[in-house]
């Protein structure tokens, strides 16, 4: 089986992490969550590496949750589902709290987990057929691992409406209430992603990691072990739960759920 998440280091020291699951649209299970945390920590002791690009092979950037996955997490013993949901918690925290500059290139599908990754990131460009959606609640599942990082990127307000309803919406949307810094065609997005970097190359390296680390920690948008152990703990209970069940069911048979009025 292909690696589900590749790394790549260019010779001005910039890493790429591409997402590689692209018959599912990149769709997050334990195996490329645990690729991408493995990833995060070797690149972050390592001193030539400058940035990381976040990116998604294929059609997509990233479709959430391999829902595949998911059904078969609901039926985890607590201990096991608590370790589930801990990786994805980790590894939006390691994103978030990386100290060096992050960069998301985002195509097509972006939805739940990879809005979380898009609300970790600095900077986010996104290519006009983005399509974007907190949709975790459509299937009974809470978006509690990136909760905290959807508000620090949207604001309460924004994230509020789309996590509650889930809607999908736009790239022009998503500039509006920003979820993303600029809204790029597809047949120029690479050269401006490389015009930011590009400027951000002119930056001290350890002054943008104490700059990072600063704007976080001094503003409460660091998560202790406690708080992320409640947010892991908080996803696999509504997972769980009748709901969660009954989501996932619903979805997997393309019927809507039993809640629906």
């Amino acid at each position: 089986m292909a690696d589900p998440v590749l790394l790549s280091i260019d010779d001005r020291g910039i890493a790429t992490a591409t997402l590689n699951k692209p018959s599912k649209g990149n769709a997050y299970d334990e195996d490329l969550l645990g690729a991408l945390i493995a990833g995060l920590d070797k690149l972050h002791d390592d001193d030539s590496v400058r940035a990381l690009v976040i990116r998604g092979a294929g059609k997509h950037f990233q479709a959430g949750a391999d829902l595949d996955w998911l059904a078969k997490a609901a039926t985890y013993g607590p201990e096991q589902a608590y370790v589930a949901s801990m990786a994805t918690t980790t590894a939006m925290q390691k994103l978030n709290e990386f100290p060096k500059p992050t960069f998301a290139l985002v195509h097509g599908a972006c939805f739940g987990g990879g809005c979380g990754v898009v609300c970790c990131v600095d900077v986010a460009i996104a290519t006009p057929d983005a399509i974007f959606g907190l949709t975790e609640v459509r299937v009974g599942v809470a978006p509690t691992p990136i909760s905290t990082h959807m508000v620090h990127a949207m604001g309460v307000r924004q994230t509020r409406r789309y996590a509650i309803t889930g809607e999908r919406f736009d790239a022009a949307e998503a500039l509006r209430i920003g979820l993303v810094h600029e809204v790029v065609a597809a047949d120029k997005a690479d050269a401006r992603l490389a015009e930011v970097i590009d400027q951000t190359m002119l930056s001290s390296p350890t002054a943008i990691a104490m700059t990072k680390d600063s704007f976080l920690g001094a503003n409460g948008l660091k998560l202790s072990a406690r708080e992320m152990s409640l947010l892991a703990h908080e996803s696999w209970m509504q997972r769980a739960s009748a709901e969660g069940r009954e989501g996932l069911a619903a979805f997997r048979e393309k019927r809507r759920p039993n809640w629906y009025r």
